[in-house]
């Protein structure tokens, strides 16, 4: 049963961590591993790798924004720089096709640029054969998780499990047929939603804070 609500629910992404992790429990003493999408998630799923001693690892991919509203997306851009677009929605923002190229190319040198900066040289997990949890603190659209879901289906991994702490209902629509489990603490019905609304305590990561919770999570996966 999904929790439906309009109220701030999640002091920090630190307490939505600890309360997925109880409903992640069940993955304690597997081969699953964490698959974190920063810049947010990984902060997520810190305390869900420390309660169930999972190990920790990054999965970049990015929104690609509308440009006269950044926080609204229209699609999104992986790793390997694959593009996904929502169908037909160049024609209903009317964007040129030019202009979806050009925010793409910008998104994927930052997509990019956090690759090399979060893996630090170090090859991508091996993920044939296990679960694989993508982490994130929230999906508004549903885009970003879905191009995460696709990459990692390349790979072979025998389970794709999705764990958000809060979620738009029309991104679970959206994303729910395309993982093979999706656990959402709480879903927002309504046609305005934005992640941020639901945690009392919200700000943007940087850079530093996601290699020091990541050197700290495969530290302790490794101990």
């Amino acid at each position: 049963m999904w929790h439906l609500t309009e109220r701030p629910v999640f002091r920090d992404r630190d307490e939505a961590g600890r309360r997925l992790a109880e409903r992640l429990a069940h993955y304690k003493g597997t081969d699953a591993i964490l698959l974190a999408i920063p810049r947010g998630g990984v902060q997520v799923a810190f305390p869900i790798s420390r309660t169930l001693d999972l190990p920790l690892d990054v999965l970049v991919v990015r929104k690609l924004p509308i440009p006269w509203s950044p926080e609204m997306g229209m699609g999104a851009v992986t790793a390997e720089g694959e593009t996904i677009l929502e169908e037909g929605v160049l024609e209903r923002l009317g964007m040129s096709p030019e202009g979806a190229l050009l925010v793409a190319e910008k998104v994927r040198l930052e997509v990019q640029r956090r690759e090399r900066l979060y893996r630090g040289g170090h090859p991508s997990p091996q993920l044939r054969g296990r679960v694989a949890i993508l982490v994130d603190d929230g999906l508004a659209t549903g885009f970003t998780m879905l191009a995460a879901i696709r990459s990692v289906r390349k790979q072979g991994p025998r389970k794709v499990v999705v764990a958000v702490p809060t979620a738009s209902a029309a991104a679970v629509e959206k994303v729910r047929p395309e993982a093979d489990e999706l656990v959402a603490l709480v879903v927002a019905s309504g046609p305005i939603y934005a992640v941020a609304d639901y945690y009392e305590r919200w700000y943007d990561l940087t850079d530093e804070e996601i290699l020091a919770l990541l050197g700290t999570g495969k530290a302790a996966a490794r101990g």
